[in-house]
């Protein structure tokens, strides 16, 4: 596939050179603009740019946070207080927001594997389980102490590593750094629970297939389309067990977390989440998160950086040494996990797992971040950096390391703990298929309920709301002004009805919009046509829309060219989505700052609409919005905020694009695909395609399907159009809204569809 795109970029460039004039000749621009010189390939082009501002907005992030932060160092209860909202978003932000049932740890076994794991002299060791959400539960080992115990720890495993691991069970981490059993010689009681490890045994269904999906990414994909996390999860859990251990020890109890690598996250994450955690030993984590887009997305937190480096995280779980300590983060710069890109899919799986890696940060970088935190802090709180063996550093007065741990031996026979892996996978997966199954309700109770009723003119008053929520918090929106376009163009086609110009315009200083403009030629002077924007989809180019045949892309049926044989005006966007990881990474760096791929794709053709309306021979009122797949995923975001668009279609892409998204059973689910960056964060509360249409309404929008069309099932199709239908029908505008479904494939159709642009765009003009 990767080659088949390689050779529709040369055929691209090949085809526009050949059109263009001869070499000795200038090119020819359109009337009013600058000649276009340039030679590249502009689809890289611009793809880098976008790489290059997104770069700059993460660089300026550190020092823009600070306008979130409110903090008030006068004194203890003042600085939590003023943190509190902090607190909130960050648990937002990683998906904590679902109340956690009743604490009950339960010790459990059989005949072969008995609740009592493993007994010493000094502590005894339980296979425990306890619950955390309805229909989820961690699981792991506890560690009893047999003596009084002298502290609470709740000590987290890495995600390739097993409870049994840092308890001396099993063979994989050395004694001197299996702090769960050094925790108990001395009389600590610990909780050790497992962790969604990066195995990806049980990513796939048996009913569809299985993937090379780390488990973590396959739980994350689903969760962050319904505004959970993995990260989220696994904190409940921790913070779940951390309740029981104070509850059952009396509430004066000091508890601390700690962990290591994927452990070491979640450890600092739930001391950031629950002041009720006292103490934070992170090992292996701790760095600058600037380069987050590059780590496994399963820690891709949308809008984090925005607000949160790990510096910030830490001024939420330290305030700052006291004679009486509140909270301590204590910081090992030991080595990270080493996670390198995911392994090629074994026989009988599917690909699509996305890219990413750990390695061990330069201490100047801890150190750097360390330092920030000190800023941060004013000097009130200073966690401190030490060598992975000095354990001994651990802030409880009565603490001392052991000297030696006599061997533990594990009683149970057949103990197997990929089942138990297995188990808290699923119990994961099914809570968001729950989610997922009873979002439609929660969307109307977000939206519909609280807008229909009062009539047409207060719906779209009162939707005026909705659109900035979907601007900032699900698209993401740079507030950053457009610049003056300044249109570079040069003559590409020269057709027997209509002349073709290739369109650069300026979009920011370090980003341009490209397109091809197609003018039929028997406008008049003085004349006003209707224009159709005609919007490729994956991987495609704006040639794509406008040239039969194009090797791959002949589903457009050069609907671009089609229509301005009839006379419209018609302009081909070129839009981000292509280059594989390259364009994905876009996505990568965009969401920890909030943004999305659109949040560059929607001024993009802010400035298009600008443009195209200030053309002599275009009626601004009457610029329209065609496209195809992931043009018709730009259907429902882009119109629905760029309000000079007068109608939407959207073709081969309409659906129940959450449950697309989520769904474990259907075959076509996102969850199988390498589209990795599709996922939108929390859409599944807040807007499924229907509610994108209601940010249309009342302007003409229309739905063009193939039966055929594996993208979606005809029953999902229907079922969510049926209730943009409903609410145009009820708010008196059912003329405005049709769908065409067509016994074809993924594909342009052009039949209602054309019929639809030429009655909402008066094109050819009706008699009077």
């Amino acid at each position: 596939m990767n080659c088949m795109r390689s050779l529709a970029a040369a055929c691209t460039l090949a085809c526009l050179a050949a059109n263009l004039p001869a070499a000795e000749k200038k090119p020819e621009p359109l009337a009013g603009t600058a000649v276009l010189d340039w030679t590249d390939d502009i689809s890289v082009r611009i793809v880098d740019e976008a790489h290059r501002l997104l770069d700059r907005k993460t660089a300026e992030s550190v020092k823009s946070r600070e306008k979130y932060w409110h903090r008030d160092f006068s004194s203890p209860e003042a600085y939590e207080k003023s943190i509190q909202p902090n607190r909130e978003r960050f648990k937002k932000m990683i998906g904590v927001v679902d109340p956690r049932v009743p604490v009950v740890m339960e010790r459990f076994g059989d005949d072969d594997n008995p609740a009592l794991v493993a007994e010493t002299d000094k502590y005894r060791v339980w296979q425990v389980r306890w619950t955390v959400l309805e229909g989820v539960t961690g699981e792991g080992l506890l560690l009893e102490p047999k003596a009084k115990p002298i502290g609470q720890a709740v000590v987290i495993p890495d995600a390739d590593q097993t409870p049994e691991q840092l308890v001396g069970l099993a063979a994989g981490v050395p004694p001197e750094s299996q702090l769960a059993r050094a925790l108990a010689e001395v009389d600590f009681r610990v909780v050790v629970p497992v962790l969604i490890s990066r195995s990806c045994d049980f990513s796939g269904a048996r009913s569809v297939r299985y993937t090379n999906q780390p488990h973590r990414e396959w739980v994350y994909r689903q969760a962050f389309e319904m505004g959970r996390h993995v990260i989220g999860y696994e904190v409940q859990k921790v913070l779940a067990a951390a309740e029981w251990l104070k509850r059952t020890a009396g509430a004066d109890e000091e508890v601390l977390a700690a962990g290591y690598g994927e452990g070491g996250l979640i450890a600092f994450y739930a001391a950031a989440a629950d002041p009720r955690v006292d103490f934070c030993l992170v090992s292996g984590y701790f760095d600058s998160r600037q380069r987050l887009w590059e780590e496994p997305i399963y820690r891709n937190v949308f809008g984090l950086l925005r607000e949160f480096g790990d510096a910030e995280i830490a001024s939420l779980a330290a305030p700052w040494t006291l004679p009486m300590q509140i909270h301590t983060v204590e910081v090992e710069n030991c080595k990270v996990p080493v996670v390198r890109a995911p392994s090629p899919p074994a026989a009988g799986r599917s690909g699509g797992a996305a890219p990413g890696r750990l390695q061990t940060p330069a201490p100047d970088f801890v150190d750097a971040e360390l330092s920030r935190f000190d800023r941060i802090m004013q000097g009130k709180s200073h966690p401190t950096l030490f060598a992975f063996s000095s354990l001994d550093r651990l802030p409880f007065e009565k603490w001392n390391r052991p000297e030696g741990m006599p061997p533990v031996k594990d009683s149970r026979k057949t103990f197997d703990p990929q089942a138990r892996q297995r188990r808290q996978v699923e119990e994961l997966v099914n809570h968001v298929q729950r989610l997922e199954r009873v979002s439609d309700r929660a969307r109307d109770e977000f939206m519909l309920k609280k807008l229909y009723g009062k009539g047409p003119e207060a719906f779209v008053e009162g939707a005026k709301k909705y659109r900035e929520t979907f601007r900032r918090e699900v698209i993401g929106c740079i507030d950053d002004a457009l610049a003056p376009p300044n249109s570079k163009t040069r003559k590409v086609y020269d057709e027997p009805k209509w002349t073709g110009y290739e369109v650069v315009l300026d979009v920011w200083p370090d980003l341009h919009a490209w397109g091809i403009l197609c003018v039929p030629k028997d406008i008049k002077p003085g004349e006003k046509r209707p224009c159709v924007v005609c919007q490729h989809g994956l991987e495609g180019v704006p040639r794509d829309t406008v040239e039969k045949n194009v090797p791959g892309y002949q589903y457009y049926k050069a609907f671009t060219a089609e229509l301005a044989n009839r006379g419209f005006v018609t302009f081909a966007p070129y839009n981000l989505y292509r280059g594989g990881d390259r364009f994905r990474s876009l996505q990568r760096k965009a969401n920890p700052l909030g943004l999305t791929l659109f949040s560059l794709i929607t001024p993009q053709h802010q400035q298009i609409v600008n443009w195209l309306g200030g053309l002599p021979f275009v009626d601004k009122s009457r610029i329209g919005f065609y496209g195809l797949s992931y043009g018709g995923k730009t259907a429902m975001r882009v119109p629905a905020l760029v309000e000079g668009y007068c109608l939407s279609i959207c073709s081969g892409d309409f659906n129940d694009w959450v449950r697309k998204n989520v769904s474990v059973d259907f075959p076509g689910s996102y969850m199988y695909t390498g589209e990795y960056e599709i996922f939108e964060w929390d859409l599944g509360h807040t807007f499924n395609y229907a509610e994108m249409s209601y940010l249309i309404f009342p302007r003409p929008f229309m739905v063009e399907r193939g039966h055929h069309d594996g993208v979606g099932i005809d029953p999902w199709v229907a079922s969510e159009y049926a209730k943009t239908r409903w609410l145009y029908v009820n708010l008196g505008q059912g003329d405005k809204t049709e769908i065409e479904f067509f016994n074809g494939p993924h594909a342009i159709h052009g039949v209602g569809t054309y019929q639809f642009l030429s009655k909402h765009l008066n094109w050819p003009p009706t008699r009077p």
